[in-house]
Order: C-alpha cells, then sequence, then structure tokens
C-alpha cells in the first residue's frame, strides 16, 4: 500500500502507552474458515484478524506479536499478513484512502471451544496522534469426528480398490495401438515401394560403356577449346572415364588420382598401347586442370577419340568372354 505502513512488532502493554483517551473500541474482527465446510474440524485453517475501513493515507500500525503463539491449544500457522480491499484515490492535495484487511492464519488440533484474546493493535496517524485498536475476540470451537465406542470394531487397513475397467477408459488405448498400427503398415509399404522401385532401376541399368559413351558425346565438337573452357573439357571426359572404370573393373577410380588408377589398371586387359594413350590423356587432364596448362588444338581434338576407343575396346573383350561362355556352354549341351 502507498505509504501505509504495517509494522508488525511487540504489543507489551499497548493500553497502557496511551491515555485512557486513546483507545477506542472498534467492530470489525472475523474468524473466517479456509475450507469449506459447516464445523471447524481438528486441523482445519482460519483467519483470524481484523477489517479496517477508510485509512487514511500514512496512518501506520503496531500489531500483537504471535511468534510465542495466542493461547494453549491454538497454533499460529502464518503470522500478520495485510491486503487492500478497496482503494479510493483522493483529490489533488488530499491524500488517499483505503479498506485493509489484516489477519493471521491459525489452527487448533484439539477438541474444545477456545475464547481467542482480543486483538490490540496501536495506530499512528499521519498528524502524529497515537492511540489504541481494541477489536473484540472471537469464539472457536473445534469438533472432531465422533466414535461410537460401544459399536466400534478396528479393523485392519484395507487394500486398494481395484474398479473394473469401462470401455471408456480402454477405447484411448486402442485407438493409440490401431494408429501405430496404421502408420507401421504404411512405413512399411514406402519401404517396400522404394525398394522395388531401386530393384526396378537396378534391373533396368543401363551398360556402363552406354552411360560412358553419352556423357563422352556431350563434348563433341570444338567448342570446349579454348583456352579458358579447357578445364571443363578435360575434366567431363576424365570424369566420364574414371566413372565406366569403377563399373567395369570394379574399384573406385572416382576417388583415386591418376598415379592409383592406372597402377590399378596395369594387370588388366586393357591392351598396352590403349593404356599409355589413357595415361597420357589423363595427365594431360591433371596438367590443365590443376597447372592451367593450355593445350594446342591438334591435341584436343584427338582426346574425345582416344576416350571413346577406350571404352569401346575395353568392353568389347566383355562381350567376348560372354560369347566364348555361350558357345562353350552350347558345346557342352550338345
Amino acid at each position: 500500500m502507498k505509504r501505509l505502513s504495517i509494522i508488525l512488532a511487540s504489543l507489551v502493554a499497548a493500553v497502557a502507552m496511551v491515555s485512557p483517551d486513546g483507545l477506542v473500541r472498534m467492530d470489525g474482527s472475523f474468524l473466517q474458515q479456509l475450507q469449506k465446510r459447516d464445523s471447524v474440524l481438528i486441523g482445519d485453517q482460519l483467519l483470524y484478524g481484523v477489517t479496517l475501513g477508510d485509512v487514511e493515507e500514512g496512518t501506520a500500525f503496531m500489531l500483537p506479536d504471535l511468534s510465542k503463539g495466542i493461547m494453549d491449544s491454538v497454533v499460529v500457522v502464518n503470522g500478520w499478513t495485510a491486503d487492500t480491499v478497496r482503494t479510493v484515490r483522493g483529490k489533488k492535495g488530499t491524500p488517499s484512502r483505503y479498506d485493509i484487511r489484516m489477519s493471521a492464519t491459525i489452527t487448533s488440533f484439539d477438541e474444545g471451544s477456545y475464547q481467542l484474546p482480543p486483538i490490540n493493535m496501536l495506530r499512528s496517524l499521519p498528524d502524529g496522534t497515537v492511540d489504541t485498536l481494541l477489536f473484540d475476540s472471537q469464539l472457536l470451537e473445534v469438533r472432531t469426528f465422533d466414535v461410537d465406542t460401544t459399536s466400534y470394531v478396528p479393523h485392519d487397513i484395507r487394500g486398494q480398490v481395484r474398479y473394473p475397467l469401462t470401455l471408456a477408459e480402454i477405447l484411448p488405448y486402442l485407438a493409440l495401438l490401431w494408429l501405430l498400427a496404421t502408420i507401421a503398415i504404411m512405413v512399411g509399404c514406402i519401404v517396400m515401394m522404394r525398394k522395388g522401385k531401386d530393384e526396378v532401376r537396378e534391373a533396368v541399368k543401363e551398360a556402363p560403356h552406354i552411360v560412358a559413351l553419352r556423357a563422352l558425346d556431350k563434348f563433341r565438337g570444338n567448342r570446349y577449346w579454348a583456352p579458358e573452357k579447357q578445364k571443363t573439357f578435360y575434366s567431363g571426359v576424365t570424369d566420364a572415364l574414371r566413372e565406366y572404370i569403377s563399373e567395369r573393373y570394379g574399384f573406385g577410380a572416382k576417388e583415386m588420382t591418376t598415379a592409383e588408377i592406372f597402377a590399378a589398371l596395369r594387370n588388366t586387359d586393357v591392351p598396352a598401347d590403349l593404356y599409355e594413350d589413357a595415361k597420357n590423356l589423363f595427365e594431360s587432364s591433371d596438367f590443365v586442370k590443376f597447372a592451367k596448362l593450355t593445350l594446342p588444338d591438334e591435341d584436343n581434338a584427338k582426346v574425345l577419340p582416344l576416350a571413346v576407343r577406350f571404352v569401346t575396346e575395353t568392353y568389347q573383350s566383355v562381350v567376348d568372354d560372354e560369347a566364348a561362355d555361350a558357345a562353350q556352354e552350347t558345346k557342352e549341351d550338345k
């Protein structure tokens, strides 16, 4: 609250601190149950406090000290708290006024009736006047459950009650299982479809020499022989040959250097003259790509025919071997 201070301090002989004329009897004390019940049971918590209306801004209060409790069998759970219930803003030059509510939380663990002590508090007004406010006490009646001792029979602690499952309880789990099964079936179908497509692609995959010759055909003509385009020309031709060599001879030529490729080709069926020509082609390509060498048109004109001849001659050996195997099988069948 603006300039409205609540001083939580000990109130010792509060009445004696002011003149009898300064003792003001007040209404507004309350005992409010926090639990919504018709009666107060053992352990229930209640608010014990007062309400003050039309409190001028700048007024200070000193409340009783509850650190040692209120009385026997009554326990203070929480000390004093103050809340502003209503605020009336003053006009220009006049102070605001407040309705405030001050309370402490109490409880009792013993059955019985307890006359709570009255609430005394000191009030210091903005003009310096100090007086004592005296609020009437409240009666606290704590009850317990009635036990018929004549017919009371002690029993063991009963186990947890198990109720049968209903369809409404099972239905969400069934729906979840159905959803998971549907998702699993859909995922399985998608995987099978993709696997089937991959198998079809594998089955209709073109022969390596067809793929290589189609790639080499893109570099037909002399449009790539210009010095600024020779790197693209030589890179495209050798990349097509690397792809073909990888498929034809079964090693990773695409990731190997020129020396590693031709070291692997040394013991294959590549003819010696074709081997040397292809090696020279790859080495020239390395100079063009990495040393920025520019080759004359007569050298460029030999590149594509040499690459085509390497593909056709090396793949022809596969065709000849297959034909020889087929003839041998036919001869053996006869």
